[in-house]
């Protein structure tokens, strides 16, 4: 993956304009926070990349897969394109998302064997070492309901790993946990930076962004109002609006 470009996408649910022209790019090996209030667009951002929303307008392009997207006449996307798309683009979502009657290692081998039709004993060899690193070996054979939420959750982020994605989006991933649980997420988090992932992270851990995230996006009623390197944009916020998000997150 060299980069994904997002040029002037916009998507409406029923008739509420949810993102409003949202144009960046993302150079591999990035990690771009998306921040903003509830409401502001950006779990509907992550779903449109993810194609789990279709945007109305506007272009995605993830290396040398371009799609159009256009009011006027509907794009189909054949389901070979968006399975193309999902192999590269792994997305980990607040409410974890675990199948509740598989084992830890049963959700994680369960894609790679049916949908990529890897061999399964290599496959688990795979999850294993997955598990491994999100600190969950000893609990590969535990069921979901077993778990706490900060381990279902980087439970999750290894079976998203499992498709080997170029791009890994996580939708708010700590805001469902208890609060001694956030850190242990966003520790595997950063571990996936520094190995070079590229991320697109919406999340309310400010902490987080100005530890990991190089670049930083601000959206505000679907548009962007800030975008730029992530310590500069803390330091320097170039807009009031954001200026008091700031200030918000800080009480």
């Amino acid at each position: 993956m060299h980069k994904l470009i997002v040029d002037n996408l916009y998507k409406s649910f029923h008739d509420h304009a949810v993102l409003k022209g949202v144009s960046f790019t993302a150079q591999k090996g990035d990690v771009i926070a998306i921040m903003g209030s509830s409401g502001s667009g950006k779990s509907t951002l992550l779903r449109c990349i993810n194609l789990l929303a279709v945007p109305d307008d506007g272009v995605i392009q993830i290396d040398e897969q371009i799609m159009r997207f256009h009011p006027d006449h509907k794009t189909y996307l054949s389901n070979q394109e968006i399975a193309q798309l999902r192999r590269e683009v792994g997305m980990v979502f607040q409410q974890f998302n675990l199948w509740a009657h598989m084992t830890v290692l049963e959700n994680l081998i369960e894609a790679p064997i049916h949908v990529l039709k890897q061999d399964k004993k290599a496959t688990i060899e795979e999850a294993k070492i997955l598990l491994r690193k999100v600190g969950l070996e000893s609990k590969i054979n535990r069921y979901p309901s077993q778990l706490s939420g900060g381990q279902q959750q980087r439970a999750a982020i290894a079976r998203a790993l499992m498709m080997k994605p170029e791009i890994m989006l996580f939708d708010e991933p700590t805001s469902a946990l208890d609060p001694e649980m956030v850190g242990e997420v966003l520790n595997v988090m950063q571990q996936l930076a520094m190995e070079g992932m590229t991320m697109l992270v919406a999340s309310h851990e400010l902490g987080f962004a100005k530890r990991v995230a190089n670049q930083a996006i601000f959206l505000d009623d679907g548009k962007i109002i800030e975008h730029g390197e992530t310590l500069t944009m803390f330091t320097q916020p170039k807009t009031e609006r954001f200026r008091r998000f700031l200030k918000a997150m800080e009480h």
